[in-house]
């Protein structure tokens, strides 16, 4: 099923008006992280906040519906943001590392994977990453599959 099709699922299903969507894939990892969030370990996300400045990307929004695809751009489910909070890097917390529910939790794993991943984004666009940089940090729920 497209994102599309998931998304006018939901709205059907739900009687609600149709007040659009963003769609998109998270990280790396797309099928896994996917998964993750279908089945409730991940419900949380973090972003580098430098990409949402250069491309003039306003943040998420409370309330803000998404569609979360897979690695073909299938829909697998729609989230719901309840949080936005923007920190440094190094601020983000070990609560936060472990509501994105990724390998084993931890602020440790959670630092080591997202440095690597934010130095890959940033540096596609001549930006690089440091400790203090700004991290858009959203959590979310379920609530359509």
């Amino acid at each position: 099923m497209t994102g599309k099709e998931l998304w006018e699922a939901f709205i059907r299903n739900n009687d609600i008006e149709d007040h659009g969507y963003e769609a998109f894939a998270f990280g790396a990892e797309a099928d896994l992280l996917a998964h993750l969030v279908v089945i409730g370990e991940k419900t949380a996300t973090a972003s580098a906040y430098p990409l949402y400045k250069l491309e003039n990307e306003p943040l998420p929004k409370v309330g803000a519906y998404s569609v979360v695809l897979d690695s073909c751009d299938n829909g697998v489910c729609v989230i719901q943001t309840h949080k936005v909070t923007v920190v440094p890097f190094n601020e983000v917390t070990a609560e936060h590392a472990y509501k994105e529910g990724e390998g084993d939790k931890s602020l440790d794993y959670w630092r080591e994977v997202h440095i690597k991943f934010f130095t890959e984004c940033l540096n596609e666009v001549g930006l690089k990453f440091t400790s203090d940089m700004k991290v858009v940090c959203e959590e979310f729920s379920v609530v359509f599959k």
